[in-house]
C-alpha cells in the first residue's frame, strides 16, 4: 500500500467511510462483506498506510482520507484477506519482506477481481503467479530488501507463543467458516471466483498426506467411487477389503527439480499409509524422461537411491501401468508438472502430488491435484 503524509482528520466522518466501504462490499459479496465483521479496525499514527498483525487491523487516518471510495473498499478488503488467509502466522520462519510481497500478490489478486474496488496505483500485483498460493509463490521470489516491500504484515502479538498463534488461526477460520455459509445460503449461491482452493489451504492441513491419500486407499475395487459407507458405522473400514488388495503404482520425477528433502518426505508418508493399509500392493518407479524400476515398495524397507536428472516425460510411467492392465490401481506421480503428458487419459485413477512453484492444476490433463506445501514452521 502507498505512503501517505501524517495528519490528524476527524475521526467522525472516517468511521462513516470505512462504514460506508464495508456496505458496499455486503451489496457486492455476502461471503467478504461476512468476513469484514470479524475484523476490528484501529486508528493509529503509528503505520503510514495500513497493516495488520492477524488480529486487527491498522490505519492511518491521514492515508485513508485520501483514498476514493474504491479504493478504500479496496484497501480494507486487502487488509482483511491477510488476516482471514493467515498471512502473519503462515511465515513462519521465513524471510519476512520476501512473504510479505508473495502475500500482496495473493491479495490484490483477490481484490482486482471484485466489482467496484480500485486498488492503489502501487500496488504489487502479478497476474501470472497470483493464483497459486502464497508458499508457491514465495519460493519464485528473490530476496528483497526492506525498503523495497510493502509493510502490510505484522507479527502476531504478545500472547502465549503457540497457543496465541492457535487463538487467532482458530478465530479466522470459524471466520471463514461463518462467511462461507453466508454465502452459500445468500442469492449469489457461491464464493468469490477463485477462493475455493485458498479456503482450503487455511480451514484444512495444507497438506496431510494419509488424509489426502486416504479418499483413494480405503476404496474397494468394487466401489471405487467413494467409501464402502454400507460399514462405516461400525468402523469396519477394511473389512470391505478382505480378500482384495489394492494396488499402487508410485512414480517419483527425478529430474532435478524435485529435492532431496522433498524425496525424503514423501517417501516418509508413503511408508506411513503401507504401515496403515498392509493390504496395500505398491511399487514405486524414478522417472525423468526414461523409466527406472520398479522397486517394491514395503513399509519396513528403504527407498532404493533414484535415478534420474534429465528432461520429464510423463509417458513412459503410464505406458507401463497400462501394459500391467490392472484398472482399479491407484497412479501416485510425485512431480512439479512440468513436462510432457501422455495423449489418451489412463484407465486407473490418477494423484499427482506437486511441491511448491510446480504447475498449475489446469496444466494437467487428468487425475486430481494435491500440493505439499511447507509451512515453514519450526
Amino acid at each position: 500500500m502507498p505512503s501517505s503524509a501524517s495528519s490528524d482528520p476527524d475521526p467522525r466522518p472516517l468511521a462513516r467511510r470505512i462504514s460506508g466501504a464495508l456496505l458496499r462490499l455486503r451489496r457486492g459479496s455476502p461471503f467478504f462483506a461476512a468476513l469484514s465483521l470479524f475484523a476490528r479496525f484501529v486508528s493509529t499514527d503509528d503505520v503510514p498506510t495500513a497493516c495488520t498483525d492477524g488480529r486487527d487491523v491498522f490505519y492511518n487516518p491521514a492515508f485513508l482520507v485520501a483514498l476514493s471510495p474504491a479504493e478504500l473498499t479496496a484497501v480494507l478488503l486487502h487488509e482483511v484477506l491477510h488476516a482471514a488467509l493467515l498471512h502473519p502466522s503462515r511465515v513462519g520462519a521465513r524471510e519476512r519482506h520476501r512473504w510479505n510481497w508473495a502475500a500482496d500478490i495473493v491479495v490484490n489478486g483477490i481484490v482486482a477481481a471484485q466489482p467496484g474496488m480500485t486498488l492503489p496505483a502501487s500496488a504489487v500485483r502479478d497476474p501470472k503467479v497470483e493464483h497459486l498460493s502464497v508458499e508457491e509463490i514465495y519460493t519464485l521470489l528473490p530476496a528483497l530488501s526492506e525498503d523495497l516491500c510493502p509493510h502490510c504484515l505484522r507479527p502476531v502479538p504478545g500472547g502465549d507463543g503457540k497457543r496465541d498463534l492457535a487463538a487467532v488461526e482458530g478465530y479466522w477460520r470459524q471466520a471463514l467458516r461463518s462467511a462461507e455459509a453466508v454465502a452459500r445460503a445468500s442469492d449469489a449461491g457461491d464464493l468469490p471466483a477463485g477462493f475455493e482452493r485458498l479456503l482450503r489451504e487455511v480451514v484444512e492441513p495444507q497438506i496431510d498426506w494419509r488424509t489426502a491419500l486416504w479418499r483413494f486407499l480405503v476404496r474397494t475395487p468394487t466401489d471405487f467411487g467413494d467409501f464402502d459407507r454400507r460399514f462405516i458405522h461400525q468402523r469396519l473400514y477394511l473389512e470391505a477389503l478382505s480378500g482384495e488388495s489394492l494396488r499402487v503404482f508410485v512414480a517419483v520425477d527425478t529430474s532435478g527439480s524435485i529435492t532431496g528433502e522433498l524425496l525424503q518426505s514423501f517417501a516418509a508418508e508413503v511408508t506411513g499409509v503401507l504401515r496403515a493399509y498392509p493390504h496395500l500392493r505398491a511399487e514405486i518407479y524414478y522417472a525423468d524422461a526414461e523409466l527406472y524400476g520398479p522397486y517394491p515398495l514395503e513399509a519396513d524397507r528403504a527407498l532404493p537411491p533414484p535415478k534420474g536428472g534429465g528432461g520429464t516425460r510423463f509417458e513412459p510411467f503410464f505406458e507401463r501401468v497400462a501394459e500391467e492392465g490392472d484398472a482399479e490401481a491407484l497412479c501416485l506421480y510425485l512431480t512439479d508438472g512440468f513436462g510432457s503428458f501422455p495423449a489418451s487419459v489412463p484407465s486407473c485413477p490418477v494423484l499427482w502430488v506437486v511441491p511448491p512453484g510446480g504447475a498449475a492444476d489446469e496444466a494437467f490433463p487428468f487425475g486430481t491435484v494435491v500440493r505439499l506445501v511447507e509451512d515453514g514452521r519450526e
